[in-house]
């Protein structure tokens, strides 16, 4: 067995343990505190540098710029969701309510295997490396907070990794333009007048009012956008009554509207305005609405898109272009920033994301790292030769 490949190993051994802690010590957003310092810990273990920044959780580790060049950043992301568990691994969570149901300990081992790797071959990197270790994805503002430290100043390009259980082990997949959807949640309060069930001409009733509201906003869809642009809407709470022989007083319905292009978002944000204003008016009854933008579309460049599949091929993957997702990604405001690549990784299901069962197939662990270190070695080296040719010819 050559050092390399025993390093390799050992190596691979590390990061699974790590994520198999993280996965038992999971954390909610902004609450990362044992997570942040479980990853601080490792990083300073192999004298791996750690910015000084302004963040509750989560850190930025930089590895390089020895030698003068651009500047790479890969992101991983690393809390965890209001979940009860009931995968059945034996590292399962020890903090009731709450799991690693969407894979970053996944996605955090593998950038710390990067960080470990590119600290081995510091010397050669042609640039510098950042890696952020983000908080609260979940909530959707992680990313921009992370942004406001000045963490992304100066750098040339980004790639994120997100596991995708539809994908086998040993597959990787991105695709040019929006990647994933540009996720919006609604809450719509309906004020009518309460009365007695036998008596509902002397009320209005919210909950007739409710019904026509959700079935106008099926029409958001079906009779707004252009069926080549791909958009859903979807009510997933309704609340309204207490007991069988009254008309309430309010009904209140809850839901989330995912769109791939930023025309879509706009009109459909617009139009369910218009709506519901119609039926207030038709049922002479108030209605409220409270519209919460969440993170645009991950929308990827081309160049890099190709770049992250090319080296994805050549490090052992079956490297695809996958259908875009209806799931939502803070990556895509650092794409507001700089161009970039989020690629899919295979992490071999059969459970989806965010399902109580969920789990990750180890063996995708150390392979992702490899690729993740691969990707910001080669993006510094390519970016270095684009500088060179520029030169030339300046």
């Amino acid at each position: 067995m050559s050092d390399v490949t025993q390093k390799h190993q050992q190596l691979a051994t590390f990061i699974q343990n790590f994520r198999h802690h993280l996965h038992r010590h999971p954390e909610l957003s902004n609450e990362e505190f044992k997570t942040t310092a479980s990853i601080r810990a490792a990083l300073e273990k192999y004298e791996i540098r750690v910015l000084d920044l302004p963040l509750k959780t989560g850190l930025v580790a930089e590895i390089g710029g020895i030698q003068p060049g651009e500047m790479v950043v890969l992101r991983a992301d690393i809390d965890a969701l209001p979940i009860e568990e009931k995968s059945g691994v034996e590292y399962t969570s020890q903090n009731p309510g709450v799991m690693h149901a969407c894979g970053h300990d996944f996605h955090t081992s593998a950038a710390l295997g990067a960080a470990i790797l590119l600290k081995a071959q510091e010397d050669t990197l042609s640039g510098t490396v950042r890696i952020l270790f983000q908080a609260a994805e979940e909530t959707g503002h992680g990313a921009s907070a992370l942004i406001d430290t000045g963490a992304l100043d100066k750098a040339a390009v980004i790639f994120g990794i997100h596991n995708d259980p539809s994908l086998p082990v040993g597959v990787l997949g991105s695709k040019d333009g929006a990647l994933t959807a540009g996720v919006d949640r609604f809450a719509i309060a309906i004020t009518g007048t309460g009365s007695h069930a036998a008596r509902p001409h002397e009320g209005n009733d919210p909950i007739i009012i409710a019904g026509q509201v959700i079935s106008a906003l099926q029409t958001l869809i079906a009779r707004n956008v252009p069926s080549a642009h791909n958009a859903v809407v979807s009510v997933t709470q309704i609340h309204s009554g207490s007991t069988w022989n009254v008309i309430p007083e309010s009904a209140w319905l809850e839901g989330t509207v995912r769109t791939f292009n930023h025309d879509t978002r706009d009109l459909i944000e617009r139009r369910l305005r218009q709506i519901l204003a119609g039926i207030a008016a038709a049922f002479d009854t108030a209605i409220s609405l409270d519209w919460q933008p969440g993170p645009p579309s991950v929308v990827n460049t081309a160049k890099w898109v190709d770049f992250a599949l090319a080296l994805g091929k050549d490090s052992g993957f079956d490297a695809r272009r996958v259908e875009a997702s209806p799931i939502g990604e803070d990556f895509a405001f650092y794409q507001q920033k700089l161009p970039g690549a989020f690629i899919m990784i295979g992490s071999g299901g059969p459970h989806a994301l965010h399902h109580p069962q969920f789990r990750v197939d180890d063996r995708a662990l150390f392979p992702t790292a490899h690729y993740l270190s691969q990707l910001a070695v080669q993006a510094l080296r390519t970016l270095s030769a684009e500088t060179t040719i520029r030169d030339k010819i300046a």
